[in-house]
């Protein structure tokens, strides 16, 4: 007989989102693996459960606890294990895929408990268009890694959402006014579902003046308005560009035809064009420089 493991999402700051199912899980779990024993102690006692070992999985030693989970579940009658993070959804911006991953390649079972989710609750309230979006989570905090992403960003067509910390807000929302422009629609949420819980609405061009003006506190979920390319003006693209947006896909390991269609959709370049630079041939036919 094996154990499995039991994802629970943990409320994200009022106590009443917590479910009756998910208190369920925690109650009859042989084991409770959590990112901060001390945060889930206090959710317990909200929930009257005692007696629960609890066992610490955080980013730091995230790969050894999971091998220790799954031979929990693996040895004897295998027990069962809830995880949970702080707040919100395990695995998600927080310690827990390494668990899951561990669990699957070991063909343990993995249940899910949903429940609260910071970056859905602040997408669902921004007022920003919710049916095609992607989840950055927190931003790289230094060097080329933050400037691709903003990049990358930067030309995305479908709303995104960011986790930031209080400190690094007034820099992320610069950082995005460079790479965007000072009219991208904004959404930034914080202390969502608590009692000074605040979602502020406007542009990249004013949002730096109202970050500065209020008093950090608590996580913050950016949500940004998706890049409209029939509302740019045009602008000059040359060869250079293209082939280095080119290489630096199949650097990445993207196939040369995957390659091109992104690049082809980034710059809004003709495919044909974007092919023969992909194959080292030229167009002389082509001007070497065309509207994006």
């Amino acid at each position: 007989m094996t154990g499995k493991l039991i994802l629970v999402a943990t409320p994200i700051g009022n106590l009443g989102d917590f479910s009756p199912r998910a208190a369920e899980a925690l109650r009859t779990a042989d084991a409770i693996a959590c990112e901060d024993t001390r945060q889930t102690r206090k959710l317990l006692s909200a929930q009257s459960i005692t007696g629960k070992r609890l066992l610490a999985v955080h980013e730091h030693n995230e790969n050894e606890a999971a091998k220790g989970l799954v031979a929990l579940a693996e040895h004897g009658e295998g027990q069962t294990i809830a995880l949970v993070s702080d707040a919100g959804m395990p695995a998600i911006s927080d310690p827990g895929a390494v668990v899951v991953r561990a669990f699957v390649e070991a063909n343990l079972p993995i249940e899910c408990v949903p429940g609260p989710s910071a970056f859905i609750v602040a997408l669902a309230v921004s007022g920003l268009p919710c049916d095609r979006f992607v989840f950055e989570g927190f931003l790289p905090a230094k060097g080329p890694g933050r400037r691709k992403t903003l990049e990358d960003l930067a030309r995305e067509p479908r709303t995104s959402v960011l986790y930031e910390a209080p400190h690094r807000l007034s820099r992320t929302i610069k950082d995005l006014a460079e790479a965007m422009g000072p009219d991208r629609r904004i959404s930034i949420s914080r202390e969502l579902t608590k009692r000074f819980e605040e979602t502020w609405r406007g542009t990249l061009g004013e949002a730096g003046n109202h970050v500065d003006a209020v008093e950090p506190r608590g996580e913050y979920v950016v949500v940004l308005s998706g890049f409209d390319r029939e509302s740019q003006p045009a602008e000059a693209v040359d060869d250079a560009a293209l082939k280095s947006r080119l290489d630096a896909h199949r650097e990445a390991g993207m196939r040369t035809r995957d390659a091109v269609d992104a690049v082809a959709a980034e710059f809004a370049a003709p495919r044909k064009r974007v092919y023969a630079l992909a194959i080292g041939a030229t167009a002389s036919a082509s001007p070497q420089k065309f509207p994006a």
